[in-house]
């Protein structure tokens, strides 16, 4: 079973893992096997509309077809490790990889009584006021890469560095398995691209997977039920604008107001300042009614002050926004702590009084270190681990 997750860019459609496969790739292969054209519609709708990876289970397709299939092993990139629920619900997943990867996704339920603004986005569409929910809707985080290569300080991913990035399989495969661990009162309604690793650092894996995930021959998640979360990858961020249209969310991660401070957080900064940043949002073309999420982790002592919430409010003030705030999640690779409860709220109150919506993020999952930033490498043999650099 092939897991690598090296980019598929320059390869044939057959040397793509069948997971990650578009619909055009498994005409052309089946087609370089005598199997007729409404085949790679069966296969490709048992995949993604179905999540089933036993072909001997596709009950409609030939009998030589799924043997075809099964030729070369399982069709599953890898493997559900572990899970471990939190108090409040939230489910974290293990699962292993290939070359020692153990990546973690989060399921999140949201609760009646959640008030920040990922709740609310996710809860209630901003075209859906009035419609009554019929299944308790949870909200996925899934994870790019095994580790992350940007180095945020406060980051437990960050700090651990990047061994390589996930293939699209592997991303979808996430998704797959998360489907398989909802309850019969659950539904998958949003997607974040949040996890560990940053989405846009190996960007062909992860427009393969938003194509695959939004394909209308599948199961077809709008666009809109999807963010991907960026430390500020210009490059990246203006190719997700391009080849979607603006369509799928984009979350930032901003933490500082200013390059002095936010290069000392997020060293990527020295790459691509805020000025740089900005303008990268200002051209993303967001729908009508849509805006751009900043994330902004509250450090105390760091970038928690009035004044940088005043400085805050002066950068984001050509742009359509909105404001989560999130109080620092410490991990062991960190000594930096979080802002009184009072500091919070005054920071809140004072990007409020700009004219910003703002929340502040419920911390969720925390005693099982699925709270944002806390995502790390556990449970991991270190005579398996291969780094290989991102695609």
């Amino acid at each position: 079973m092939n897991l690598d997750a090296s980019s598929t860019l320059g390869r044939s459609a057959e040397g793509v893992h069948p997971l990650a496969r578009e619909l055009g790739e498994w005409a052309e292969v089946l087609g370089q096997k005598g199997e007729k054209p409404f085949r790679a519609r069966q296969v490709f709708r048992w995949l993604h509309e179905r999540g089933e990876l036993d072909p001997e289970r596709m009950t409609d397709l030939s009998l030589s077809l799924r043997r075809m299939l099964g030729e070369g092993g399982s069709l599953e990139p890898g493997r559900l490790a572990d899970s471990k629920t939190a108090g409040d619900g939230t489910r974290k997943l293990l699962v292993d990889f290939a070359h020692g990867a153990k990546v973690e996704c989060v399921l999140i339920p949201m609760t009646a009584e959640a008030t920040d603004a990922d709740a609310a986005a996710a809860a209630l569409d901003e075209d859906e006021a009035g419609i009554p929910v019929q299944k308790k809707r949870i909200t996925l985080c899934i994870s790019t890469q095994f580790g992350c290569a940007m180095g945020c300080v406060f980051c437990a991913s960050g700090q651990a560095g990047l061994f390589r990035g996930l293939g699209a399989a592997e991303v979808l495969y996430q998704v797959l398995l998360a489907r398989r661990c909802l309850l019969p009162d659950e539904e998958l309604r949003n997607l974040v691209l949040m996890g560990m690793g940053e989405p846009l650092h190996h960007y062909e894996e992860t427009a393969r997977a938003l194509r695959l995930l939004t394909s209308p021959d599948a199961r077809g998640m709008s666009p809109r039920r999807i963010t991907v979360s960026t430390v500020g990858l210009v490059p990246g961020i203006r190719r997700l604008g391009e080849d979607f249209g603006g369509k799928v969310g984009l979350a930032v991660s901003l933490h500082a107001p200013n390059d002095e401070v936010r290069s000392r957080i997020i060293p990527m900064n020295r790459r691509y300042p805020i000025a740089e940043l900005m303008a990268a949002l200002e051209a993303y073309p967001l729908p009508p009614r849509r805006r751009i999420t900043i994330e902004y982790t509250l450090i105390g002592g760091v970038n928690d002050s009035l004044a940088q919430a005043d400085e805050l409010a002066r950068l984001l003030r050509r742009l359509r926004v909105k404001v989560n705030l999130i109080p620092l999640n410490t991990t062991k690779a960190s000594d930096l702590r979080p802002p009184t409860p009072e500091a919070i709220l005054r920071f809140r109150e004072r990007l409020a009084h700009n004219g910003y919506s703002c929340f502040v993020r419920t911390r969720r999952g925390d005693d099982v270190d699925a709270a944002c930033g806390q995502l790390a490498m556990q449970a991991i043999d270190p005579t398996r681990l291969v780094r290989r650099p991102s695609s």
